[in-house]
C-alpha cells in the first residue's frame, strides 16, 4: 500500500493539500499530524516547548501514532496521507522504518516564507511566525529527497494534479 507525507513549515498548505490529494484517490484516509498531537489533553509538550527532551519524545510518539493510524487504514486497503512537518532525513526513515511494507511518498510544500506568512494571518490560529526558521532547515536537509512544489502560485487543484501526475518520483 501508499502513504503519502505532506511536508512543509506552517502556512505551507500541508493540509489542504493533504485532504484534497486524498479526496482524488479511489480509497484513503487523511491523518493530519497535528491533530495526532492534540490528543494529548494533559501534559502535552509541543516541539520547540520546554522540556525539550519531553517536546522531541513527544515528536516521536506523534509519528508512531500517525504510522499506526496509516498502518490500520492500509489493513483496511485505504491508501493514507499524512500531514507533518518532517525536518530532515532521519525522520523520513523514522516514518520508514515505521511504515515497512508500504511505499512511502514524500512531498514538500515550499511556498517561501512570505507566502506562507501571509496565508498563516488569514488562518483562525497563526502560528507560522514560530516556525519560519524551518524552512532554511528543510531545504538544507531535504532538498532533492522526494518531490519539491513550489505552491506560491498555485492553487490546490494545481498541486494536487502535479502530484499525482509526478508521483513516482516522490518515492522516497
Amino acid at each position: 500500500m501508499t502513504v503519502w507525507l505532506i511536508n512543509g513549515i506552517s502556512g505551507a498548505g500541508k493540509t489542504t493539500t493533504a485532504r484534497s490529494l486524498a479526496k482524488r484517490l479511489p480509497k484513503a484516509a487523511h491523518v493530519e499530524g497535528d491533530l495526532v498531537q492534540d490528543l494529548i489533553v494533559a501534559g502535552g509538550v509541543w516541539p520547540g516547548q520546554e522540556p525539550g527532551d519531553e517536546a522531541i519524545r513527544q515528536i516521536h510518539l506523534c509519528i508512531r501514532n500517525q504510522c499506526a493510524l496509516a498502518r490500520a487504514f492500509e489493513h483496511e486497503g485505504f491508501v493514507t496521507v499524512i500531514d507533518y512537518v518532517i525536518v530532515n532525513r532521519a525522520r523520513v526513515e523514522e516514518y520508514k522504518s515505521q511504515l515497512g511494507g508500504c511505499e512511502v511518498h514524500l512531498v514538500t510544500l515550499a511556498p517561501g516564507v512570505d507566502v506562507a506568512l501571509e496565508r498563516d494571518a488569514l488562518r483562525d490560529k497563526q502560528v507560522a511566525g514560530f516556525w519560519t526558521h524551518l524552512d532554511a532547515e528543510i531545504r538544507r536537509e531535504l532538498l532533492g529527497t522526494g518531490l519539491w512544489i513550489d505552491n506560491a502560485l498555485l492553487g490546490v487543484d494545481e498541486v494536487v494534479d502535479h502530484i499525482l501526475v509526478a508521483g513516482e518520483s516522490s518515492r522516497v
